[in-house]
């Protein structure tokens, strides 16, 4: 019996837009679940949980669908690559060497 994953209200809200935008793309490419399924090595089953966003299902399986609807995989390089709120910790913790007389 599979666990449920407990997630944070808001990630999950976040996987379930995930999920609609990973279906919508796959509906307007005209690819039925099952032909997704098939190119992504998948079954049809972990096409539909990731397209209902759900927690239990791998990153790495997200990424072969998103790969099958044609090569959309490339999108997770968009993930966290402009870190604002990193980049200000960072810059802050930077030390500024002083001036000498």
């Amino acid at each position: 019996m599979q666990r449920k994953m407990m997630v944070m209200p808001k990630t999950g809200e976040i996987l379930k837009t995930l999920g609609e935008q990973i279906k919508m793309a796959r509906l307007r490419r005209r690819i039925s679940a099952s032909l997704a399924a098939e190119r992504a090595g998948v079954s049809r089953a972990t096409v539909w949980a990731i397209e209902k966003g759900s927690p239990n299902v791998a990153i790495g399986y997200y990424a072969m669908v998103l790969h099958a609807l044609n090569g959309m995989d490339k999108d997770l390089l968009l993930v966290a690559k402009d870190d604002v709120l990193g980049r200000k910790l960072q810059d802050l913790d930077i030390a500024i060497p002083k001036r000498v007389k």
